[in-house]
């Protein structure tokens, strides 16, 4: 397997990422992390991480509008680049892959 795969939460991050959806920022990824997985993770964890992912090709970053209150400072908006997304699609597979037929004992 030519394909390299992320780590758990570069892929928490990858996923939250792609359901948050358009507009994605830092604080809007990391409140989906803590909602759909229920994983308390600092912000600075997920920032560290987004740069790691965008450094490897896997996330787009630009800097969006600034925030409507007054003094609002832009936000950096993430989005997942071809190779993010066919990094998470492998994951599953791999992992699909492996559970099929699998029973463990209870």
């Amino acid at each position: 397997m030519g394909k390299r795969f992320q780590g758990e939460f570069e892929q928490i991050v990858l996923l939250a990422l792609a359901r948050v959806g358009e507009g994605a920022y830092a604080v809007s990824i990391h409140d989906e992390i803590l909602k759909t997985a229920g994983r308390t993770v600092s912000i600075p964890a997920v920032y560290v991480t987004l740069s790691r992912l965008e450094k490897k090709g896997l996330v787009t970053s630009k800097m969006g509008a600034p925030s409507a209150q007054p003094g609002g400072r832009a936000r950096r908006c993430f989005e997942l680049s071809r190779s993010g997304v066919d990094s998470i699609r492998g994951s599953r597979q791999l992992l699909d892959r492996m559970w099929a037929g699998l029973e463990l004992a209870k």
